[in-house]
């Protein structure tokens, strides 16, 4: 499941619904990114996301297969957030399930670690004096590409 919203989302309904939906998985393992307080030494009010949705959801579902295609997946629910957020706020949600934990943690490393690099999304930082736009960093490509192996 791929959903790209601007509402919050609840990481542990989005776990109970496909705990429950499912009952040959093993290992479910999730991660949740969040916006941080502070970055490159300043204090952030905000972050401003903006995304392509055609684009992105294509993208999203291309990283989905290639994981489902290199683990045996149960299931996997990726969440992206977009609009204004504050520090603290959920950005990300991705959620992997398996009969074994390994898949399921390795499945998951794989699919932010590629989100990262390939989504067709903006992130504006915005400190109470100015906005920076994130820009993807050399360990990101570096980590992304361990992956090729």
């Amino acid at each position: 499941m791929i959903k790209i919203q601007k509402k919050d989302f609840n990481p542990q309904t989005e776990i109970k619904r496909l705990s429950n939906s499912k009952k040959d998985i093993g290992a479910i393992v999730s991660f949740v990114g969040l916006v941080r307080e502070r970055s490159k030494g300043k204090r952030l009010v905000s972050m401003k996301i903006e995304q392509y949705s055609k684009m992105l959801k294509k993208e999203i579902a291309k990283i989905e297969e290639r994981a489902k295609n290199k683990w045996k997946l149960e299931d996997v629910i990726i969440i992206h957030r977009y609009g204004l957020l504050k520090p603290g706020d959920r950005i990300v949600l991705v959620v992997t399930a398996s009969k074994h934990r390994k898949s399921a943690f390795g499945s998951c490393e794989f699919i932010i670690d590629w989100l990262k690099i390939k989504a067709p999304i903006w992130k504006e930082e915005r400190s109470p004096s100015s906005g920076l736009w994130v820009k993807s960093r050399r360990d990101d490509f570096r980590k992304a590409a361990e992956w090729k192996n």
